[in-house]
């Protein structure tokens, strides 16, 4: 048996060949422990080291560095090798030992990896590691250990959705957990109880982490949350409401009654076999059966002073009721009367315009200018009286008012009368009534107002959001109280599916079912790229079920559907011949289908700490989604640090990265640990949330330091992007969040009357009668729509019984703001009309 080795190596003129190819090596003979060198006795010199232990991956979490571990018997030498580079000789921790069994010298090394040591090449390469064991005979290196910085991402890619379910319907709960190293685990909890599918075989997870439901059953209804999992950290998805309803259920009819006196038996049956539970719906039918008997089953009675005196008193009822018709429809005809007295005086139909008087160049047109200019009167704005503005008291004000009860049949309550105004009462009655019930409570998305067949405009401020009733939509004699408000994404679940997202805010106007004449108007943003060809964009519709339904598909309208949209640059304008809850739904057809998203920067008004958050919100470019973010931050205290961006974001299925760059170094640093921060691409395109943002953390060095230069960068991952340079001094607020980008309308939100159209009522009469007639030269409304571009829609005027009356509607929707009256002036006289001369008048003058 050799002699076992110290701890110092020997170096003897016997081993001259070991020696000669330590030199070669690179490696000399020295008596310190630390260097891996050893010689073997001769009985084991011709033997090849092999490992007993090799390095394993590893995982550094947070700043904890891991230790790589290396046996190897017999072995003179053992060295690591990480990414190609050999680990310096100090960095080594040597054991060595002998195997009480065979007598070997068992050789042990570790090292210590660290996460800067990965950080060094992160991005490039992953890092590994190696070990090499040397002997007499030759050499051995050990597997490859890989080492990676451990993390676990916050968003989850997919999050489970809400579902409400009949019962025994199967259920299928998504879920993506976070981008993850290692990748997480992913167990589901209802109502924070672990689900375990080999306890409950109803449950099923998949081999993605969906989890499935085969059956639901009422005791499946509650909150589920997908949880994901690793070595670094727990993360929780939000909770999806699971709602299992039980629809109702007939029971057996009862069998027939005997046949009772008036000839007639009857049988029933009970809504039990199930009774409706959790929301679901009562059974449909009849409960009730009657069916005449025979004439021999029929209980014969004799005819009496009973009988008599019943015809007597159903004679009376009669006679009282067709008396109390007639009062009624006298009543009604003296009110009508009087409303149409109402309106007699012509100088109503043209307040606010007085034309000048100009003699036609034509005599066979001089009856177009029969209206003779009043110099002495001041105009003044109308506001929606029907009476003369001379003789208001006891007349009718059109003032706002809170919508009438729907009858029990669906018609609506028309008076005559004051209404109140206040409109949290409004709000709050609405909502109480049957077809308004999942209307929100928020006064300050509602707009409403008391209209007649003169028309009016209703506007949600600061929203784009507006709806015109033009003239004569009103049938005269009806009086319609109508609302129009925007819904919050969060409170009206829109089923989207595929490529399908939203384009638009779901509005609510109504009340729905009341009789239009002609369209209405409604004006709101959309954030499509405005390129059909890239788009199949549909109307959806929310019946009384709550459902949704397509109403509309652009490019595709037909004239006898009751909507009919055109899309312009920002803007929707939808013509409608029946009010309700609508939204626009774009499906994409190809990837290069984009969305235009609004970048909005916001950070803390006041900082007093060494750490600074800037705040980036990604939403729809839309006006009603920038008002909320923004009214948001107001009582957050926020500050706007730079002015709105637009990006485009297209369907293609890449995440949106943000990140920041180009600080001064000296004065911050960020405490973010990633590059960058990510927005998955469902949340934006299909989400439901209509804006979404980030907090870039910083941390300013000294108290003392102010100024703050840096880049954000904004881009979809292998599309286009943005760079943003921001320069400003954190301690001046000098960008408040009510300052010119929250410009807050103050036009009034309900305009009843003249008052809510630039063209004068008469006016507009005369222009229609001498345009909608044709023309042999095309000086008609044909002419018009091509000077107005809006040849497009041909079709969809020629199909209106007055075409130039639904031009000039879509004109006051477009220009009522910005509208030039004299410009569409000059369209007339180009026709060749010579009562588009009245236009021609100053603003001092009418």
């Amino acid at each position: 048996m050799p002699s076992l080795l110290g701890p110092f190596v020997r170096c003897g003129f016997g081993a001259t060949l070991l020696v000669l190819w330590l030199v070669l090596a690179g490696f000399t003979c020295t008596g310190s422990e630390h260097v891996a060198t050893a010689t073997l006795p001769a009985a084991f010199s011709d033997l090849l080291p092999h490992f007993l232990v090799e390095p394993e991956d590893e995982y550094i979490v947070k700043n904890k560095p891991v230790m790589l571990m290396c046996r190897s018997t017999p072995a003179t030498q053992i060295y690591f090798k990480c990414n190609g580079e050999w680990v310096h000789q100090d960095d080594h921790l040597i054991e060595r030992t002998v195997d009480p069994a065979t007598a070997l010298p068992i050789m042990q090394v570790t090292i210590e990896i660290t996460r800067q040591q990965v950080e060094k090449i992160f991005g490039l390469d992953e890092y590994w590691c190696q070990c090499v064991a040397w002997s007499t005979t030759g050499t051995q290196k050990s597997q490859k250990a890989y080492i990676r910085i451990a993390y676990l991402r916050k968003n989850f890619e997919e999050e489970p959705q809400g579902k409400e379910v009949a019962l025994d319907e199967e259920v299928l709960l998504r879920c993506h957990p976070p981008e993850g190293v290692p990748q997480a685990e992913v167990e589901w909890q209802r109502n924070e109880d672990v689900v375990n599918p080999a306890s409950d075989p109803n449950f099923f997870i998949t081999t993605d982490h969906n989890l499935v439901i085969k059956k639901a059953r009422l005791a499946d209804t509650g909150n589920y949350t997908c949880v994901a999992k690793n070595i670094v950290a727990r993360r929780k998805s939000t909770s999806a409401t699971v709602l299992v309803y039980v629809d109702g259920g007939w029971s057996e009819w009862s069998k027939w009654s005997a046949c009772g006196a008036d000839c007639s038996m009857w049988r029933s049956r009970e809504c039990t076999q199930p009774s409706p539970g959790t929301g679901g719906k009562d059974c449909q039918g009849l409960d009730l059966q009657s069916l005449n008997c025979t004439s021999e089953q029929c209980p014969q009675t004799v005819s009496g002073a009973e009988d008599v005196a019943l015809y007597v008193g159903m004679v009376a009822v009669a006679l009282c009721l067709t008396l109390l018709l007639i009062v009624v429809v006298l009543v009604y005809r003296r009110k009508k009367e009087g409303l149409d007295a109402d309106v007699a005086d012509s100088s109503i139909l043209t307040t606010g315009f007085q034309p000048m008087g100009i003699k036609p160049s034509k005599p066979e047109n001089s009856h177009l200018l029969t209206i003779q200019p009043d110099l002495t009167t001041t105009t003044t704005s109308y506001q929606g009286t029907l009476r003369s503005r001379h003789d208001a008291t006891g007349k009718f004000s059109m003032t706002n008012g809170p919508l009438l009860d729907p009858l029990p049949n669906g018609s609506h309550t028309l008076h005559n009368g004051k209404l109140n105004s206040d409109p949290a009462e409004f709000v709050s009655r609405l909502s109480t009534q049957s077809y308004f019930k999942t209307l929100p409570r928020d006064v300050a998305n509602t707009s409403y107002g008391t209209f007649n067949f003169l028309g009016g405009r209703l506007t949600i401020p600061s929203t784009g959001i507006s709806l015109l009733i033009p003239p004569e939509a009103i049938p005269r004699g009806k009086i319609y109280e109508i609302y129009l408000t925007v819904q919050r994404k969060e409170d009206l679940r829109l089923p989207l599916a595929g490529c399908q997202t939203l384009l638009s805010p779901v509005v609510s106007c109504g009340p729905p079912g009341v009789v239009l004449s002609r369209p209405v108007i409604l004006s709101m943003d959309h954030c499509s790229d405005a390129c059909l060809d890239n788009w199949a964009v549909r109307l959806k519709k929310q019946n009384y079920e709550g459902a949704w339904e397509d109403v509309l598909l652009m490019g595709e309208e037909l004239v006898s559907e009751p909507y009919y949209c055109q899309l312009e640059a920002e803007t929707c304008r939808l013509f409608s011949e029946q009010l309700g809850t609508l939204a626009l739904v774009g499906e994409s057809l190809h990837m290069g289908a984009a969305k235009r998203l609004r970048l909005v920067l916001f950070s803390d008004a006041y900082c007093s700490t060494l750490e600074y958050n800037i705040r980036v919100y990604c939403m729809d470019d839309t006006q009603d989604v920038f008002k909320e973010v923004m009214q948001m931050e107001r009582q957050l205290g926020g500050r706007l640090i730079d002015e709105p961006h637009v990006l485009l974001f297209k369907d293609s299925y890449h995440n949106l990265r943000l990140s920041i760059h180009d600080m001064p170094q000296a004065h911050w640093r960020s405490k973010l640990l990633a590059g960058y921060q990510e927005i998955p691409f469902y949340h934006i395109w299909n989400g439901s949330q209509r804006y979404l943002h980030c907090t870039f953390t910083l941390e300013r060095l000294s108290l003392s330091t102010c100024e703050l230069t840096c880049q954000l960068c904004v881009w979809q991952v292998e599309g286009e992007g943005q760079s943003f340079g921001l320069d400003f001094n954190i301690a001046k607020d000098t960008r408040a969040v009510d300052s010119e980008f929250l410009l807050m309308d103050s036009n009034a939100t309900a305009l009843a009357g003249p008052s809510a159209f630039q063209i004068p009522y008469l006016i507009r009469q005369k222009i229609c009668s001498s345009l909608d007639a044709p023309c042999p030269n095309g000086a008609d409304w044909r002419m018009l729509a091509q000077r107005l571009k809006l040849e497009r829609h041909m079709s969809f005027f020629a199909s209106k019984a007055s075409p130039t009356s639904v031009i000039l509607d879509l004109w006051e929707a477009q220009h009522f703001h910005s509208g030039n009256i004299n410009q569409l002036a000059t369209v007339m006289a180009d026709i060749g009309k010579q009562e588009a001369m009245i236009f021609l008048v100053s603003d001092g003058e009418c």
